[in-house]
């Protein structure tokens, strides 16, 4: 038998609650009170602090153990485990624990009879526990279970609140101050320290797109393996296929962002970042919005004439032809003809032909001559 239900009639569960249970409840009540959907219900406001910190307690097994068995006022003000069969209020004047001031009771403030209470984050001794702020516990909350889709009559707390980048986050970013226990030892030994969670680590993968998909803008669909942890805690593996966007004109090293998608872990759920890897091209050498192809000429074309016709990235053919000397290294410039201009809708860079003149490798003395007498 457990010592009080406040915190279970809170979330409307029996104390035998199983953690899916009261997980389930707990996203009820959060959808219900929400500030953001009762703006216009001050009330709200509290209902949705007295149902978040129902949840910090009973969803962390220690804390809830130790309510159990001695009650929210042992929690809050830091007590530690008596001997057994010692009665843990002994030394506090009328059973009472010492500067415990979290509840405000009917009647004169004295057990017995009706007692109204009200979740409070001060007050108590010093190894007391504080709650955390309601945002941070919601937050949390989001960040481990991915929104909970419910039952079917249910709306999803993920589709009400946007993405998990709309979801209420601590002050703190990406780090939050969890109010778990230290490791080992006695979990109210530490003057109710909190450690904070580790940060949700990033995982990038690159993403190999070619000089096309670049050009013209293309949507990949690529599968992915995450791990997570069922409601029984189990470690298990699923599939998921996100649809990667690729935009006009993206270049190299860009970096696409997921929130969320990846391996659950301590801190939440680890992001995934795709970075862009631009494939080699066999006509084509990109350089920012620029596109570059180079023409090889022999010595001969490149000082008599030649012509040659090129097409570009978008199917387009351009005629070019010399009459005259061509210099090595030189270039010709088409504007408009390159990459589109990410940053500019409607503006594409430029469209580059330079020019390899190769040289050969040996000449006869009789070749050399005649070089001589021409030039």
């Amino acid at each position: 038998m457990v010592k009080e239900t406040k915190l279970y009639d809170q979330l409307n569960v029996k104390p035998d609650a199983s953690q899916d249970e009261i997980k389930k409840a707990y996203r009820k009540a959060a959808l219900k009170w929400h500030p953001d959907k009762n703006k216009d219900n001050p009330a709200a406001a509290e209902k949705f602090k007295e149902c978040s910190q129902a949840y910090e307690i009973l969803s962390d097994p220690e804390k809830r153990k130790t309510y159990d068995q001695f009650g929210l006022e042992f929690l809050l003000r830091g007590g530690t485990a008596p001997p057994p069969g010692e009665n843990p209020f002994a030394g506090a004047q009328g059973g009472m624990p010492g500067g415990f001031q979290g509840f405000d009771f009917g009647g004169g403030g004295m057990p017995g009879g009706t007692r109204t209470f009200h979740f409070s984050t001060g007050g108590g001794g010093p190894n007391a526990f504080n709650f955390s702020s309601p945002e941070s516990i919601f937050a949390e909350f989001m960040r481990g279970s991915g929104g909970m889709g419910g039952d079917d009559d249910e709306p999803d707390i993920s589709s009400f609140f946007g993405r998990a980048g709309g979801m209420p986050r601590s002050s703190g970013g990406r780090t939050r101050m969890r109010s778990n226990f230290p490791s080992g030892g006695d979990p109210f030994s530490n003057s109710g320290a909190r450690e904070p969670t580790p940060d949700v680590t990033t995982v990038e993968r690159a993403l190999p797109v070619s000089l096309e998909e670049l050009y013209k803008g293309v949507t990949k669909k690529m599968k992915i393996k995450r791990k997570t942890f069922d409601d029984t805690g189990k470690r298990t593996t699923t599939d998921q296929v996100l649809e990667v966007p690729i935009k006009p004109g993206l270049k190299k090293g860009s970096k696409i962002k997921f929130k969320g998608v990846g391996d659950q872990e301590e801190g939440g759920k680890q992001d995934l970042h795709f970075i862009v890897e631009e494939k080699s091209h066999p006509l084509f050498v990109r350089d920012g919005d620029d596109l570059i192809h180079t023409i090889d000429l022999d010595l001969k074309e490149a000082l008599t004439g030649w012509k040659r016709t090129v097409t570009t990235i978008d199917g387009k053919q351009l005629n070019i032809e010399k009459s005259g000397p061509t210099s090595p290294g030189s270039s010709d410039t088409y504007p408009g003809l390159g990459m589109p201009i990410s940053k500019k809708p409607g503006e594409r860079g430029n469209f580059i032909v330079k020019y390899n003149v190769k040289f050969p490798t040996s000449l006869t003395p009789r070749q050399k001559q005649q070089l001589k007498e021409i030039l």
